[in-house]
């Protein structure tokens, strides 16, 4: 799994048929103190992420296995938005209470 912050979206009107309805988000890396890294994927939101979210993300065949990417040409999804993140007892990160 992939720790990352969506940064962006990918709007692709022409696109296989089996991404059609899908929204497509930019997602950078981060390590596990939030700082980015220099790694970005492309990653189909199963979740209702948006820009600005903390989001864990999966590769490969991993991917493939929500309920909305079975059989999808999919290499990479978004399949949790972080509400918190502790590490060694302390909250290194806690999602903004809108």
């Amino acid at each position: 799994m992939i720790l990352g912050r969506v940064v962006g979206t990918v709007v692709a009107t022409q696109k296989d048929e089996g991404l059609e309805g899908y929204k497509l988000l930019v997602v950078q890396g981060v390590g596990l103190d939030l700082k980015p890294k220099d790694s970005y994927v492309v990653a189909t939101d199963t979740v209702g992420a948006g820009v600005g979210e903390i989001v864990v993300c999966v590769a490969g065949s991993s991917a493939r296995m929500t309920r909305q990417t079975t059989e999808k040409p999919v290499d990479n999804a978004v399949i949790a938005i972080v509400d918190y993140l502790d590490l060694e007892g302390k909250v290194v990160y806690r999602k903004e209470e809108d």
